[in-house]
């Protein structure tokens, strides 16, 4: 903000300097002088009073343009009241101490694993969209899917994100050969297709109808229709390929081998290629010696404007930068706590998170943890960089997110599988406290840690129709 107003004056001022020499000679050279220093002052002031004008711009560079637009702060008495809250030495040492034994521990192998046919029904291919999470769970399910038709999987191909433009294979995010090997009492993996079938490629199937291609699997679909609509095809060709695979195998009514074959893949198989792993550990490490393990991740906020109050009063909208760092003040958190912050840009700048650094000023993100030959291997790739960030938040102390989505479901269930302190923010309840403008400081920390008490990490067992990733217990773990 500061550039674009100094830049501004400087235009006024040139503006005004020109003004005084109007009734000297060389008028016409003045009055040019005059007009390109109003188109510039024109294009200064156009975000202004045209905003929508310059949203495409302001998409295409969000660092940039949102400092034209940073929101001030919503809530200031709640803020003010932030930055003096006197938290106890007990209410510390809650927040911060592990989790206790919940009864329940993970349990990803069946008593009786059924062994590897000898021979193969044939391969499976997968085409996987969407972004690092919902991939992940596409993998799981591929090799359940491999399980149920006693097929060949081939490695999964990743699709280009259409947002994210990244080009990046399964190899270079998924250690392969770890893959394959804690796999491979259980299902045939393998990294290319033989070359009697090198023709089945994405652009053989982009370019007209396949007899080989599955486009109708329907979402969750069950063991029956895999076997009923994908075998025979397996049986008459020796391959088949699923594209679109997002979602496409049910969490329920499945046998208990497969659901415990696909926790096997999620939590044990697909482990990050070393260069993503050892980078994790670097931010990991640089969060954790200068506070003695106080880490915190802090959750993406996708979208920090938001005008509807009946959403908010539903506790469907995220929260903003300014609301996660009252409700992380409100929990107890002081201000010598480490935050680990996702992306500047997902927020749109600097300017946009300047409230929650005032809350939370040792916030840390991959360039202040790590150099730039550090980061060299993963920069300008965003599912490389979204696995960093996936990594970090396995292993941080705590985690919490201020926007439920793919991420956010993802932990849950890792970190629920390992016993990890997550706590997960009460929406709707912090949907009506910040709606509520007349509440004082006190009476919000003490909703709010209401609130949380049982949020912060507790088993859930998983009802049906809910993802197996989300919810491990009962499916991915038993009681101790």
């Amino acid at each position: 903000m500061c550039v674009c107003r100094d830049a501004y004056l400087q235009h006024i001022s040139a503006f005004t300097y020109m003004q005084d020499w109007n009734m000297k000679p060389d008028s016409r050279h003045n009055r040019e002088n005059q007009r390109i220093a109003f188109a510039g002052l024109l294009v200064l002031l156009l975000p202004i009073f045209s905003p929508n004008l310059f949203n495409p711009l302001a998409r295409a560079f969000p660092s940039l343009f949102s400092e034209w637009n940073a929101p001030k702060p919503r809530h200031l008495r709640l803020l003010q009241g932030a930055l003096r809250y006197q938290i106890s030495d007990r209410r510390q040492s809650d927040l911060w101490s592990p989790l206790a034994n919940q009864g329940w521990k993970p349990c990803v192998l069946p008593k009786n694993i059924p062994s590897l046919p000898k021979k193969s029904q044939g391969y499976i291919q997968v085409f996987l969209d969407g972004g690092l999470n919902q991939q992940r769970m596409g993998i799981c399910d591929a090799v359940a899917v491999a399980k149920i038709l006693n097929a060949t999987l081939l490695i999964p191909q990743l699709e280009v994100n259409p947002v994210w433009q990244d080009l990046s294979s399964f190899s270079e995010i998924f250690d392969v050969d770890h893959f394959i090997n804690a796999l491979n009492d259980e299902v045939s993996i393998v990294k290319e297709l033989p070359s009697k079938y090198s023709w089945s490629t994405r652009e053989y199937y982009a370019t007209g109808i396949r007899a080989t291609r599955i486009k109708t699997a329907p979402v969750h679909a069950s063991a029956n229709w895999y076997l009923e609509n994908v075998l025979p095809m397996l049986q008459s060709y020796g391959i088949a390929a699923i594209a679109p695979f997002s979602h496409r195998l049910a969490f329920d009514n499945l046998p208990s081998d497969i659901q415990h074959l696909r926790c096997k893949v999620n939590f044990q198989a697909l482990v990050f290629v070393p260069h993503i792993r050892l980078l994790g550990e670097a931010l990991i490490n640089g969060l954790r010696n200068p506070s003695k393990s106080q880490v915190i991740w802090q959750g993406r906020v996708l979208n920090a404007q938001f005008t509807d109050e009946e959403l908010r009063n539903q506790g469907r909208c995220p929260l903003t930068p300014e609301e996660i760092g009252l409700l992380l003040a409100a929990l107890g958190f002081t201000n010598n706590t480490r935050l680990y912050l996702a992306s500047h840009k997902v927020y749109g700048g600097e300017a946009r998170i300047s409230t929650l650094r005032k809350l939370f000023p040792l916030m840390e993100d991959k360039k202040s943890l790590t150099t730039a030959e550090e980061r060299s291997k993963v920069e300008e790739k965003a599912s490389l960089l979204a696995a960093v960030d996936y990594y970090v938040s396995m292993h941080s102390d705590i985690f919490i997110s201020a926007s439920p989505g793919n991420m956010h479901n993802a932990m849950l269930g890792y970190r629920a599988y390992k016993n990890l302190k997550t706590i997960r923010p009460n929406m709707a309840l912090l949907g009506k406290l910040f709606l509520n403008n007349s509440m004082e400081c006190p009476e919000f920390q003490q909703a709010v840690q209401d609130g949380h008490k049982s949020r912060q990490g507790q088993i859930r067992l998983r009802k049906e129709k809910q993802s197996i990733y989300t919810y491990p217990a009962r499916d991915c773990m038993c009681q101790a």
